[in-house]
């Protein structure tokens, strides 16, 4: 995230709203998150909750990332995010990191599904000329 001085004022939760409009933003605050040391779950199910406000107010949140968004919260919210933590805490002991990055196309607002299809992960297929 960009070094911004913080508004002091009660307009801050609409700054932040605001600025993870920027999906690289929003990247950024989840991923701080995850890199906490003393893991908060509230914490992480409170950052998501702020991208996909800001997601709403772009009209860019599909029904399917609403679905799956119902899902995690309630995953969370039983769990408390354990999970999640336990992950980080596993891949950090293998000597990885887990990132959260922009993807490199984004589905449209009204996008049914966000499950990529095979066809989409792999290479173009190479023809053989004989």
């Amino acid at each position: 995230m960009k070094n911004v001085k913080m508004p002091t004022s009660d307009s801050y939760r609409e700054y932040l709203i605001e600025s993870l409009k920027e999906p690289e933003e929003s990247a950024g605050f989840i991923g701080a998150i995850l890199e906490e040391k003393d893991p908060e779950p509230a914490l992480l199910r409170n950052a998501i909750r702020k991208v996909i406000e800001a997601k709403i107010r772009m009209n860019a949140l599909s029904e399917s990332a609403k679905q799956h968004h119902e899902k995690l919260d309630k995953i969370l919210t039983e769990s408390g995010g354990l999970e999640i933590y336990s992950l980080v805490e596993l891949l950090e002991a293998l000597g990885f990191k887990l990132a959260i990055t922009v993807a490199d196309t984004e589905l449209p607002p009204d996008s049914e599904s966000t499950e990529i299809g095979e066809s989409e992960l792999s290479p173009e297929p190479v023809v053989n000329p004989s």
